[in-house]
């Protein structure tokens, strides 16, 4: 058996055609973006053509994209940033009990500074109610902050509905979509976002670069002090060279938000799973209203690192930690009230660009001569 690789929400390999853009800043252009002579002017035009790629995917304005070293500091800029800036107003904050630690723990941070943090819950399916962050509202709340989707269970929440709560409160609304872009349509408009986290290297760009949309007029205090750099919100001489590969990168992932193939790859994974093990096996998140790529099941009464392990040349992740003999089920699957001997089954299966149905078939296999 091969190597197959089913861990795409974890991270994606570099698309040629981002090398291929890249190519140029590794042997040509080596100026700094905010000098005026020969050498900086060219580099600043890459930096500004990255910069309009990205708007152009989530449909706001370039002026609005903010280049950050991935989506964790994107999420802290926009969580810490915007408290910083706006705590005068208020200290509430709204989020959800299945964020990505990139949010909890800033969260927690702000906590220990003197921020009030309500922590909503979700249902079975890992999705949140918008009339119970409604609820959480108070006269002290200035920011709402929920995942787009979840990076476990590919679980799609109701953004554009919490959106107009948190316009029609006058609330900055902010969405961690670092899973989402690429894989399904973005507008911010439509989703009623404020502030919306992007990671190059969820969407087939290098690590180490990301995005953070600020809708003008949302003031945001910089993490990072110097100088002017990304409209006065990022200082530090800019990545060109990450920069340029994440807008190609983002450039393609407009022209493939149509294709049915990994949704149909990831239904038909689902199927032969069904069909192999039949009650053995759960799924675990929304059965329709999830990422086209991200399958989340329970094999029940197993644990999933052991079959992982079995499988050594098979990328995929868990949803249970095993320590000293007993296993702690993920923080998402504790929420939506997984039993544990479901849950310690769980395996993330996330399907990308690459997958093939021969892969498919291959790890359906695998799993049977197991189980």
């Amino acid at each position: 058996m091969e190597k197959i690789y089913l861990d795409y929400n974890a991270s994606t390999p570099l698309a040629p055609e981002v090398v291929d853009a890249m190519q140029p800043l590794l042997n040509d252009y080596y100026g700094n973006p905010s000098a005026l002579h020969w050498a900086g002017k060219p580099v600043k035009a890459f930096l500004h053509k990255a910069r309009e790629q990205v708007a152009q995917l989530i449909n706001c304005s370039p002026g609005e994209i903010i280049f950050t070293s991935g989506g964790s500091e994107a999420n802290n800029l926009a969580l810490k940033g915007f408290y910083f800036k706006n705590v005068h107003k208020g200290n509430h904050i709204i989020t959800t009990k299945i964020e990505h630690p990139a949010i909890i723990n800033p969260c927690k941070f702000l906590e220990r500074i003197g921020a009030r943090v309500t922590y909503v819950g979700v249902d079975q399916y890992g999705r949140v109610s918008p009339e119970e962050i409604e609820k959480a509202i108070s006269k002290d709340t200035i920011l709402i902050t929920v995942m787009h989707s979840n990076n476990e269970t590919g679980t799609l929440q109701p953004i554009n509905e919490i959106g107009k709560i948190a316009n029609k409160n006058g609330i900055a609304f902010h969405t961690d979509a670092s899973q989402s872009v690429g894989k399904v349509p973005m507008d911010v408009n439509e989703l009623k976002v404020d502030m919306l986290t992007i990671a190059g290297h969820k969407l087939y760009a290098p690590k180490g670069i990301g995005a953070l949309f600020v809708r003008d007029g949302v003031e945001l205090e910089p993490l990072i002090h110097g100088a002017g750099h990304e409209h006065g919100l990022r200082a530090g001489t800019e990545n060109t060279l990450l920069a340029v590969g994440f807008g190609k990168a983002c450039e393609i992932a407009g022209t493939q938000l149509g294709t049915k193939k990994q949704k149909d790859l990831t239904d038909y994974f689902w199927k032969q799973l069904k069909a192999a093990f039949g009650h053995q096996v759960v799924l675990n998140g929304h059965p329709e209203e999830r990422l086209p790529n991200t399958l989340n099941v329970s094999f029940v009464r197993r644990i999933g690192q052991d079959l992982l392990d079995a499988v050594p040349q098979l990328a995929a992740s868990t949803g249970s930690a095993c320590h000293a003999g007993s296993i702690e089920l993920s923080p998402v699957l504790k929420e939506m009230n997984v039993p544990e001997e479901v849950g310690m089954g769980a395996i993330r299966f996330s399907l990308g660009r690459y997958t093939t149905k021969d892969e498919i078939d291959i790890v359906v296999k695998a799993l049977k001569e197991i189980l």
